[in-house]
């Protein structure tokens, strides 16, 4: 079990600092609305070296269902855990955005702007336009999957790749840069996790001002993901034949 509670610790502390800084920006009366995107993207490159070292040495640190499905597809990590990994992420995510929710609380309250709130939690187009949009995430899972298949190294069977501590940098920076590179037309949820367990807690959350959770782009930010892990893995066994 520890496996999957390290995932849903990573995968927490991922949420906590990532959405952290999105709230940090959009809501009122907080004291870093200068950000930017720069700040958005750094921060979320330093929220995954944060959780990728807290679990790299337990559970591998996926922290992510694209990339536990992507390894797995490339036999680099056990079908049979995929779904428990698949089910702590999703957990890990929704309440790391519950820590986000419990920090900025008067915040919240402060904010009338629905889109604003929503953002702390789950991603949205700039431009919606679904085709398009799941091309961006497949795109932008790609390079995120097919990166860490040679950061993470070597083949394991029936266990739980490690990246190791001393690859938490390394997945950082891969993030940060789909981030500056390839973020700005979706949010670069890159992961269905990030967006599904944040969205769950949107919709049951007490949010004052609280507007729709937009179910109907819901579906985006995990088909594209996975579609992107299964091409990155296509892409690397073919490379390593």
């Amino acid at each position: 079990m520890n496996v999957y509670l390290f995932e849903f610790i990573g995968t927490c502390m991922l949420i906590l600092l990532g959405n952290g800084i999105v709230a940090n920006l959009v809501l009122k009366g907080t004291k870093g609305s200068d950000s930017g995107w720069v700040g958005i993207s750094l921060a979320w490159g330093i929220a995954v070296f944060v959780g990728v070292y807290i679990s790299a040495d337990v559970s591998g640190a996926h922290l992510n269902p694209a990339v536990s499905i992507g390894l797995a597809a490339a036999g680099k990590f056990g079908w049979n855990l995929v779904p428990g990994y698949i089910l702590a992420q999703i957990l890990g995510a929704f309440m790391g955005n519950i820590l986000v929710w419990l920090t900025y609380k008067k915040q919240y309250e402060a904010t009338d702007d629905k889109d604003s709130i929503l953002a702390t939690f789950s991603t949205a187009p700039a431009i919606r336009s679904p085709f398009w949009n799941l091309v961006t995430e497949i795109i932008g899972t790609f390079v995120l999957v097919f990166g860490v298949f040679y950061i993470a190294g070597g083949t394991i069977s029936n266990e739980p790749v490690s990246l190791g501590s001393l690859d938490a940098l390394p997945v950082a920076l891969l993030v940060m840069g789909i981030g500056f590179s390839l973020g700005g037309p979706t949010g670069y949820a890159i992961n269905p996790a990030r967006d599904l367990g944040p969205r769950i807690a949107h919709t049951i959350l007490p949010l004052k001002n609280k507007g729709k959770s937009d179910w109907s782009y819901a579906w985006v930010p995990i088909v594209g993901p996975v579609i992107g892990s299964f091409l990155a893995a296509f892409a690397f066994m073919a490379l390593s034949v």
